[in-house]
């Protein structure tokens, strides 16, 4: 897919349009909450003046939503186009690691560069091959080519209390140490996972399976990993956040007008 240019406007065929409508979503698909163009500069690691000039683009494409000062929002246009560009992204990674022995901390930029790179048709035949994966190697949900994507009743370890038992659901990419440090650590996805005594500050210690002995982590790594639990211990003070982020739908997009990547 090449960049094009439509008059003055770039098309949804850009690499950068499309980079931003799926930072514009993946960097609220955990958290909720809304995005600025300064926290979108911040997370591409581009000036403010060029956050502006693109949301600017999207707005006239009809992919996103913003008015001076105030949040960004995708549009039902602007949505289906990032759930195709995260489908692209996190089925490419899942290739990396299950058919090419790449690590999970290798995979984010090779992805980012692939995913412009193939059409439609192969991402198609690439989920056929991997046999349709719900998750990517990190724990994110893989939407399907309808658009629908299910996310598990999953919350941050550093929200949990003292005593909270689950499995490791998700661990974000952002920082790749982290992911070397579970690496080194034996951790996967789908491990148990325990969160024993607090310590002063940030620290935490995290019990890994029926290991006895815990193992200190700090206030980042636990920001990173995601814990989905069925049974509250008792005196448990997170039940009904972990209720509330169970109870989302999955979404779907359905909007016949929105934007179609070339096949």
């Amino acid at each position: 897919m090449m960049a094009t240019r439509r008059g003055n406007v770039l098309s949804i065929e850009s690499t950068s349009v499309q980079d931003y409508v799926k930072v514009l979503y993946t960097s609220t698909e955990w958290h909720g909450g809304a995005i600025t163009a300064s926290h979108l500069a911040t997370r591409l690691s581009v000036a403010n003046s060029s956050v502006t000039g693109m949301v600017a683009k999207l707005v006239e494409l009809g992919l996103a939503d913003h008015r001076k000062y105030g949040p960004i929002s995708l549009t039902p246009a602007g949505l289906r186009l990032a759930l195709a560009m995260v489908r692209r992204h996190r089925l490419i990674e899942t290739f990396l690691v299950r058919e090419l022995g790449y690590g999970w901390d290798e995979v984010h930029d090779e992805a980012e560069l692939l995913e412009h790179s193939v059409s439609a048709a192969f991402i198609e035949r690439l989920a056929a091959k991997l046999d349709h994966p719900s998750r990517d190697p990190h724990g994110d949900p893989i939407p399907t080519r309808e658009g629908t994507v299910h996310y598990p009743a999953a919350l941050r370890l550093d929200s949990l209390d003292e005593g909270h038992t689950g499995t490791l659901a998700r661990v974000s990419d952002d920082d790749p140490g982290v992911l070397r440090f579970l690496d080194r650590h034996g951790i996967a996805l789908d491990d148990e996972l325990l969160l024993g005594r607090r310590g002063a500050g940030s620290a935490l210690e995290l019990h890994v399976g029926a290991a006895t002995t815990p193992l200190p982590i700090d206030g980042m790594l636990a920001a990173a990993l995601w814990i989905e639990s069925s049974t509250p211990h008792p005196g448990c003070t997170v039940e009904d956040g972990r209720a509330e982020r169970g109870s989302i739908s999955p979404t779907r997009v359905a909007d016949a007008s929105a934007p179609r990547l070339s096949p």
